[in-house]
C-alpha cells in the first residue's frame, strides 16, 4: 500500500504533458467594421503557445487591421514593431498564453488539468 501511495506522490511532481489547443485564424478587417477572428480549434506542436497577433496601419483616412491567432514559438511572445506589407506599414504586437484555446474571445479558461486536480485529491482518497 505504502508503494502504491508513493508512486502517486511522486506521479504528482512530474510534469505534466498535454496537448495544446489554440485557434488558428486571419481575419482582415476594415474599421469601421472591427472583426475579430472566429478560429479553428487546433493541436500546437510540443513547445508552442497560443499566439495572438494585432497588426494596423493607416492608409488615409482608412485603418486597416489584421488579426492573425496561432501556435507560436515562445521567442516571438511580447514581441512588437513595425513592418511594411501590401504597401502599408504595419505595426504589430504579439501576445502569448499556454492553456488551452486561451487565444480565443470569450472562452472559458481551465484552471486546473486533470492530474492537478487527482493530486489535490488525493489526501483525501488515503486518509479519510
Amino acid at each position: 500500500m505504502s508503494r502504491l501511495y508513493g508512486s502517486l506522490v511522486l506521479f504528482c511532481f512530474l510534469p505534466s504533458v498535454v496537448p495544446l489547443f489554440c485557434y488558428k485564424c486571419m481575419v482582415p478587417a476594415i474599421t469601421p467594421l472591427p472583426l475579430d477572428c472566429i478560429g479553428i480549434p487546433t493541436l500546437c506542436p510540443p513547445g508552442q503557445s497560443c499566439l495572438s497577433i494585432k497588426a494596423t496601419a493607416q492608409r488615409g483616412n482608412v485603418q486597416v487591421v489584421l488579426r492573425e491567432k496561432s501556435c507560436g514559438l515562445p521567442s516571438v511572445c511580447g514581441l512588437s514593431g513595425k513592418k511594411f506589407v501590401m504597401g502599408l506599414n504595419f505595426t504589430f504586437t504579439n501576445e502569448c498564453c499556454d492553456s488551452n484555446l486561451c487565444n480565443g474571445t470569450a472562452v472559458p479558461r481551465s484552471v486546473f488539468s486533470i492530474g492537478t486536480l487527482l493530486c489535490l485529491l488525493l489526501p483525501f482518497v488515503f486518509f479519510v
